[in-house]
């Protein structure tokens, strides 16, 4: 589950509304020129920017499908560029995470918020989605979104951690994967990172940038620690936050994850206690054990939301770790538990549809889930684990007792069935190592309880680049950079603007 963003969510959330009326994406304007034909042609091309949004530009860029044949055909990327607000000093990639996450979406609508306002002053901040995101040239794989509905919600006649629950999910992922195999042709097998990190180059010399300068959220730090890695002498000022560490398989990183949800579980049930307005009673340990009780029982309840969906312990650990990504969040969590004791499941579900992108009607606001699981499979080695998915999801339960393994029916049991029938096999192109060997600094921020990413991720990333730079932050939530923590802002502003990196970690 590390597609997630809160940040970012809460942004698009509030451009929303103050948007309301205006057209939800606004045109962008295709590069009218021939489509170019060789790796020298993409790199060459002029894009054909127009004015969009508030005060925005947006172009259409055009890469290769296969960049190892490139006269195989093209895709779109889209992109929108927010201007330097005062003297240029070049332009700033930015990604907030994934898979699936639109860095469009993201700069459009979060504006001159995008950063720190020396950064915003002195960077041109541009915001793509990558291949098979958003409005790029997208992946598709159902195209009902009830089909999607009984994917994310539905129920199994065999109960889960069961065999026949197994053989249930594995024909729903085979059909999955045809679907995604149909509806999206070529490009489903070449959305690897590696591919996108050399989209990045591309996009770099396309806006005139002799080096990368890049901001990369949560799984975004994985774009960029492949593109380090493949491109080290092209990386400008890089700032890695929320980090994904490389070297992890699959299974651990998951594991990893769900390990992290746990201790946010935590730290939210410490601070739920000291309200003095908790819907759970004892000591820590103990209003986690009824939170796990609940997992436990809430498949035999069998409560039904207004819309007619039934809420199962897959559904309701989503929303509990939706409310995790934060600390903001932990209000909502509390109340999302207090009607939940009363039989409600409506905030259950809302707090689920926000982590899985459907909208109040029913609709799916964009690709994400299709793009996450599709580029987990190009990326991941899922494929080759030799160790059954039940397996897995025991050593999980052990290792993250109380959401471990319930987070796995919605999400690794998916990943680890899909990516083993997928169509395709993971990116050739993918590095093995990570030293970035002749990069300029990179700083890679770690947050102390990151749910999602856990800091000691970010201490491996710094470690293996030969040229990083751990920044810890002492807190709570996924990610921190630009969210209010002056200590944080000033570190890195201070290094996109004038290149200044701290002598040592200044321990936020």
């Amino acid at each position: 589950m590390k597609r997630r963003l809160p940040l970012f969510a809460v942004i698009v959330a509030t451009a929303m509304v103050v948007l309301a009326g205006c057209q939800f994406f606004p045109s962008i304007h295709k590069v009218d020129q021939p489509t170019p034909t060789d790796t020298d042609g993409f790199y060459s091309q002029t894009l054909d920017w127009e004015r969009c949004g508030d005060g925005q530009e947006c172009a259409t860029a055009k890469a290769p499908i296969d960049w190892d044949s490139p006269t195989d055909g093209a895709i779109d990327l889209a992109l929108v560029k927010h201007l330097a607000t005062g003297t240029k000093q070049g332009s700033m990639l930015l990604n907030p995470g994934g898979p699936g996450g639109s860095g469009w979406d993201y700069v459009y609508y979060s504006g001159d918020q995008v950063a720190g306002p020396d950064v915003v002053d002195a960077f041109d901040i541009v915001g793509w989605d990558p291949r098979g995101v958003g409005q790029s040239t997208g992946v598709q794989c159902y195209t009902d979104d009830k089909q999607k509905d009984e994917q994310l919600y539905g129920t199994f006649d065999s109960p889960y951690d069961s065999q026949g629950w197994i053989d249930e999910l594995t024909v729903e992922m085979e059909d999955f994967a045809k679907a995604c195999e149909a509806n999206t042709g070529e490009l489903l097998g070449n959305l690897d990172a590696a591919s996108n990190a050399k989209d990045m180059d591309m996009l770099r010399a396309v806006l005139g940038d002799e080096k990368l300068n890049y901001l990369g959220y949560s799984y975004g730090t994985y774009f960029g620690s492949v593109y380090a890695e493949l491109f080290p002498q092209n990386v400008g000022r890089f700032v890695l936050d929320g980090a994904v560490d490389p070297l992890q398989t699959d299974f651990e990183a998951l594991k990893f994850q769900m390990a992290g949800f746990d201790s946010g579980l935590r730290a939210y049930m410490q601070s739920c206690l000291d309200s003095g307005e908790c819907p759970f009673t004892g000591d820590v340990d103990a209003a986690l054990g009824q939170v796990r009780s609940a997992l436990d029982n809430v498949d035999a309840l069998k409560l039904v939301n207004f819309d007619g969906r039934v809420l199962d312990s897959a559904t309701l650990a989503t929303a509990i770790i939706e409310n995790l990504y934060s600390e903001s969040y932990w209000v909502d969590l509390t109340q999302m538990f207090t009607e939940l004791q009363d039989g409600d499941p409506t905030l259950t579900f809302t707090a689920a549809d926000d982590y899985n992108q459907r909208g109040p009607s029913g609709t799916y606001d964009s690709n994400a889930n299709d793009v996450y699981i599709a580029a987990t499979c190009a990326d991941g080695d899922f494929a080759t684990d030799s160790e059954s998915t039940l397996d897995r999801i025991a050593e999980i339960d052990a290792y993250a007792p109380v959401l471990g393994k319930y987070a796995t029916y919605d999400d690794f049991a998916v990943l680890d069935t899909a990516c083993t029938h997928w169509p395709y096999p993971r990116g050739e192109d993918l590095p093995t190592t990570f030293e970035a060997k002749g990069a300029g600094p990179i700083l890679v921020i770690g947050t102390s309880n990151d749910p999602a990413t856990p800091y000691a991720s970010s201490v491996s990333l710094a470690k293996q680049l030969s040229s990083g730079v751990l920044i810890s932050y002492d807190g709570e939530g996924h990610t921190v950079y630009n969210q209010g923590v002056t200590c944080i802002d000033d570190v890195v502003d201070a290094y996109f603007v004038s290149g200044t990196v701290p002598a040592a970690d200044p321990m936020c």
